[in-house]
């Protein structure tokens, strides 16, 4: 009976919660302002700062016992196969210090090329208040060795806070470890609950979301949204049980206003001003 009347005071809270809209504290930049600089860069974190946006970053360990900002699981992609190395395989020293990854695709020649990735102490320094940095551990559950070597980081950069800093994982190991050694600081477990988003996967079904997110410690889920396959029902569940909702990756304004009249918090999405700039002069012409 009392679990019972815990999650309809809940889910009465989150009915009553303040509907939040696109606007430069809820738009998440993905691996920076990645539409206008090289993913996952310090160029991308710049351009994200600078025009009033929190970003999300990914971040590996090295071989050597660095913090570094990469998406994949290794080098080739984005430095156009000229590294094939894995991320967790690979020297900071000798290895992805050196390497280019504005030397593909569109940033080929440009004005970033060459530019490297990124070290988690210098993506932290960009911290500052009323703005989120989205810091991803990769590495799935392998990961959760690296968490004291990250919170050394932390711990060494005064600009990251529990206000400005949010960890992220689709890993349920590794933000448990992150909850046990980092508590004060939010984290949201990350789940693939978008059809297609790899082939022959079918989305996560809610019951085992919200197994996972238990199990998990986090504060949150950051979710990647269909808007076919989530309705209000959806988000009423993952708040009454106790969770935060936020969404990821939507870069079309229909699709990112409807996950925020549901009821995300945050909108992680590749193209933050654009998306913003589309909102305003749609109100403005209301």
């Amino acid at each position: 009976m009392k679990n019972t009347l815990v999650i309809i005071a809940a889910a009465a809270l989150a009915g009553c919660a303040t509907t939040k809209e696109p606007a430069y504290d809820t738009l998440i930049a993905h691996r920076g302002e990645s539409v206008d600089a090289p993913e996952n860069t310090l160029p991308a974190f710049k351009t994200a700062v600078e025009r009033g946006f929190g970003f999300e970053c990914d971040v590996y360990m090295s071989r050597d016992g660095k913090l570094f900002t990469f998406h994949d699981n290794n080098l080739k992609r984005t430095t156009g196969g000229a590294c094939t190395e894995r991320c967790t395989e690979a020297s900071w020293a000798e290895t992805v210090s050196k390497v280019n990854v504005a030397g593909w695709g569109k940033w080929k020649g440009s004005k970033f090329d060459p530019t490297m990735p990124a070290l988690l102490e210098d993506v932290l320094a960009l911290a500052r208040p009323g703005r989120k940095i989205y810091v991803e551990v990769k590495g799935d559950d392998d990961a959760v060795g690296w968490i004291p070597t990250i919170k050394s980081v932390f711990d060494k950069e005064p600009r990251a806070t529990p206000d400005t800093v949010v960890l992220i994982s689709f890993s349920v190991k590794t933000c448990a470890e992150i909850k046990r050694l980092m508590p004060e600081y939010k984290v949201y477990l990350l789940t693939n609950c978008r059809r297609g988003w790899e082939p022959g996967a079918a989305p996560v079904p809610l019951a085992e979301t919200l197994e996972n997110l238990k199990n998990s410690k986090a504060d949150g889920l950051d979710m990647r949204f269909d808007p076919e396959l989530h309705d209000q029902a959806y988000v009423d569940a993952v708040n009454a049980a106790g969770f935060e909702f936020h969404v990821a990756t939507v870069d079309d304004l229909p699709t990112a206003k409807l996950a925020f009249k549901l009821g995300s918090q945050t909108l992680t999405t590749n193209c933050a001003k654009k998306l913003l700039e589309e909102y305003e002069k749609e109100k403005k012409n209301d």
